[in-house]
């Protein structure tokens, strides 16, 4: 039974590395201060939810993964590929909003009734974290916006 639990958190660790991974891309391209300061916001929620997710598979007996894996290099490679040109601040954001909706979406689909109770009470956290992270996001695309 933990075998299961184990693999659907790990599948969710490769996915909060992909999300820290993606925020640090767009930490770097960004130019306004105060935007860059809410990406960073966000990369350290998604940090903290990939210690408590290895921490619980540890907890369970499992092994962590340390890294995207196979699947998560090819679509980070596809990501540079479509991020060759720059892009504006406004660009970035809606690209990290379309990055963090798709994560909720997967993390949804991912864990849906595969997990125990406390495993289960984590990650429904970490999602309305990450659904708050969706009005920031929101919220910054209309403030650029009007500055623009």
């Amino acid at each position: 039974m933990n075998s299961k639990i184990i693999d659907e958190l790990n599948t969710l660790l490769k996915g909060e590395y992909m999300g820290i991974d993606s925020y640090e891309k767009f930490i770097q391209k960004v130019q306004n201060k105060h935007v860059k300061h809410e990406l960073q916001n966000i990369q350290k929620d998604h940090k903290n939810h990939a210690i408590k997710i290895a921490e619980r598979i540890q907890d369970l007996g499992g092994e962590p993964v340390n890294g995207v894996g196979f699947i998560g290099k090819i679509a980070e490679v596809a990501s540079n590929i479509k991020n060759i040109n720059k892009k504006s601040d406004i660009e970035i954001l809606k690209q990290a909003y379309d990055g963090e909706d798709f994560g909720i979406r997967m993390a949804t689909e991912v864990v849906k009734g595969d997990l125990d109770g406390n495993s289960a009470v984590l990650v429904k956290e970490m999602l309305n974290e990450d659904r708050n992270h969706l009005d920031t996001l929101n919220n910054l695309i209309r403030e650029v916006g009007n500055v623009q």
